[in-house]
This record gives C-alpha cells, sequence and structure tokens, in this order.
C-alpha cells in the first residue's frame, strides 16, 4: 500500500488517492495512509456480527463516499485478510486487484511461502491479480520470479517476495490507471 501510494504522489500514475480502508482499527497501514496524507476509513470486522454481504456493504459504502465508483475507480487490496463476497467483486469487476506472494496458481490462501518451502520448489515470487469469487483464483495481470535458495527460511523468502510485490504492484496500478489492461476471459492483455 505505502508503494502504490508513494508512486502515485510522485505522479508517476495518472490517479487520484480517494480512501484507505482496513477492516481493523490497528492496522499499521492506517497509519502509514495518514502521515502520506490518505483518507482513511475503518469497517472494524472483529466483532462484526453481520453477514459477509452485510460486511461487504459496508466497505462498498465506504467506497462510494470517497468517491471510487464501478465505472472509473480502482480497488486496489494489500493485507486485507479477508474474503471479498460475489457481490462486491460483481460491483468492481475488472477494477479490484490483489497481491499474492506467490506465482499462481500455485500456493494460494494463505503461508504461500511457507507452502512453497514446504513443497521443493525452485521459484516463487509474486503475483497481481484480478478479484474474483474465489481465492486468490482471478485472472493473473502481473508477475515477478524469486528464486528460492537452499538456506531460505520462510521469513528470508517472504523478505525478497515484498521487494518484488514493492515495485510490481505500484507499475500494475500504473498500467490500469494508463488503460493498458485489458481482460478477454481469463486472459489479461497488457499494452
Amino acid at each position: 500500500m505505502e508503494a502504490i501510494i508513494k508512486h502515485v504522489q510522485k505522479r508517476r500514475v495518472p490517479a487520484n488517492l480517494a480512501v484507505v480502508i482496513s477492516s481493523r482499527s490497528d492496522a499499521r497501514g492506517l497509519r502509514i495512509a495518514e502521515r502520506l496524507g490518505v483518507d482513511t476509513e475503518v469497517v472494524e470486522s472483529r466483532g462484526f456480527s453481520g453477514t459477509r454481504k452485510e460486511y461487504d456493504r459496508k466497505v462498498m459504502a465506504a467506497l462510494r463516499r470517497h468517491g471510487v465508483t464501478r465505472r472509473d475507480g480502482l480497488v486496489c487490496l494489500a493485507g486485507f485478510m479477508r474474503i471479498i463476497g460475489p457481490e462486491c467483486v460483481k460491483r468492481y469487476k475488472h477494477r479490484m486487484l490483489n497481491i499474492h506472494p506467490a506465482l499462481l496458481p500455485s500456493f494460494r490462501g494463505i503461508d504461500a511461502q511457507k507452502q512453497a518451502l514446504e513443497y521443493g520448489a525452485k521459484v516463487s515470487g509474486c503475483t497481481v491479480h484480478l478479484v474474483d469469487e474465489g481465492t486468490d483464483t482471478g485472472p493473473v495481470v502481473a508477475q515477478s520470479v524469486v528464486q528460492i535458495r537452499e538456506d531460505d527460511t520462510e521469513e528470508s523468502l517472504s523478505k525478497r517476495i515484498l521487494a518484488r510485490e514493492h515495485k510490481i504492484y505500484p507499475y500494475t496500478v500504473e498500467l490500469f490507471a494508463r488503460g493498458k489492461i485489458q481482460v478477454k476471459g481469463r486472459r489479461v492483455c497488457v499494452g
């Protein structure tokens, strides 16, 4: 999130930052966004007794309040550890990106780096993908490869992947904002 904000603020991306929304009031990202002058809003998930649909409607209402629309907005998920429901996915179809610390479709879900190490994979990396109704199953927009070293730990691999995430995610947002991403079924064409 911080890398995207800084990329936009340096005018590398023809877009305006609307809001950072968090499901937790203690999220570090909120403090970073506030320090960088970006509006923030919390849609608390802890203790929320409603349905996923009701929660998603609260998130969508927050997005609307900040001018993020299905026609000209882009929702970037970064550390938002909730499954987005179908109503929200439909509203922002092909306008919602997520980053995942693995080369999808391998090692979906949580603990991707641990999964890669336990599997004995020789490479991992990160993937920016469009969000669909599955978990890390949306069309792939961009990927970056990281070699897995013999002495890697979950922590060392995660650190190297995160460094790539900080480059690939802002770059993908820039491509999107410049209208260079087109979706044809599951294929995403860049250019």
